[in-house]
């Protein structure tokens, strides 16, 4: 079974075509496995299928993300990349350094169902990244005194 066949169907079911632009950046994120800036994505594509173009990029990105194929999240620089949607998961980031953790989803369930419970919404699926310091650079601060 090819990268794409596992995608495919999932397209397919929710009524819509598997396109040569969705497969490409399907491929490219599935064969990464971490996270991928539209740029990063944009540059890998063009190896698979020449005549991409950078918009096409960003609209097949939303469209994947919209229809739970890829996860967005933001890097330390603020930059939103993305990655091939597995189990859910959130991140946290080092502002300092740019490391990221993942966590997973079931250390905040409890705080979706609160989340639920005041405000009447059915969360559905979503990411959450924490910035913060890693211990290292935490430790550098407290080293320096900064």
């Amino acid at each position: 079974m090819t990268c794409a066949s596992l995608y495919a169907d999932k397209i397919r079911a929710r009524g819509y075509r598997m396109t040569p632009q969705r497969r490409t950046i399907l491929h490219v994120l599935h064969h990464h496995g971490g996270h991928l800036t539209p740029a990063e994505v944009y540059a890998q594509a063009l190896v698979d299928l020449p005549g991409m173009t950078e918009t096409t990029v960003y609209r097949t990105l939303e469209f994947l993300a919209e229809n739970g194929l890829v996860h967005q999240a933001y890097l330390a620089n603020g930059h939103l990349a993305y990655e091939i949607a597995r189990e859910d998961h959130h991140h946290l980031v080092c502002r300092n350094c740019g490391d990221n953790l993942e966590i997973e989803h079931s250390l905040l369930e409890k705080l979706y169902r609160q989340l639920e419970a005041v405000s009447g919404f059915k969360l559905t699926g979503g990411h959450v990244t924490f910035f913060g310091l890693c211990p290292a650079c935490k430790k550098i601060q407290s080293e320096t005194g900064e």
